[in-house]
């Protein structure tokens, strides 16, 4: 298997980072792109959770291979066009910073779990509290690495695509 090349020449002396705009500091991008991907699942989430906690059937499979194609899907195309709109104000520290604007929507899951706990269980014990808390945290721990992964794998394949195809002599 052939090692990894980076696509164009780069110098040693790394450029500075000129001021950037309030919409490319990292809360709002972070902020901003975890909202879509979690837009794009909240739906089967409520499904999703209602089946493990309140002892329901869940059987929308397909409904939920579809939910989770459109999820990865939009989650590229967020932290691509975050990482675009980075790479046009001359910010070229992209790399965490599109792990962290996909993967943020797990923020959002523990949000939307947090008020499923309250408006849909009735849960008053301390040790099932806790149990459903641990349990959704590693949930949403999970969804944050999965989604900061498409996020910063996506981003990386654009950045070799729009820098590959530059010539230098």
């Amino acid at each position: 298997k052939e090692g990894w090349e980076k696509p164009v020449r780069v110098n040693q002396i790394p450029r500075q980072i000129p001021p950037q705009p309030w919409f490319l500091k990292p809360l709002v991008t972070c902020l901003i792109g975890g909202i879509l991907p979690f837009g794009a699942v909240f739906t089967e989430l409520y499904w999703i959770l209602t089946s493990v906690w309140r002892h329901t059937f869940y059987y929308l499979f397909g409904c939920l291979l579809l939910t989770l194609i459109i999820m990865v899907v939009t989650c590229a195309e967020i932290a691509i066009a975050l990482t675009y709109f980075q790479l046009t104000a001359e910010n070229h520290h992209w790399w965490w910073r599109a792990f962290f604007a996909s993967g943020s929507s797990a923020f959002y899951v523990m949000a939307y779990s947090m008020h499923f706990f309250s408006q849909q269980l009735q849960i008053v014990a301390f040790v099932p509290s806790l149990l459903y808390f641990s349990y959704m945290a590693l949930v949403s721990l999970a969804f944050f690495l999965m989604t900061g992964a498409v996020g910063v794998l996506a981003t990386f394949r654009f950045c070799q695509a729009i820098y590959g195809s530059i010539k230098i002599d």
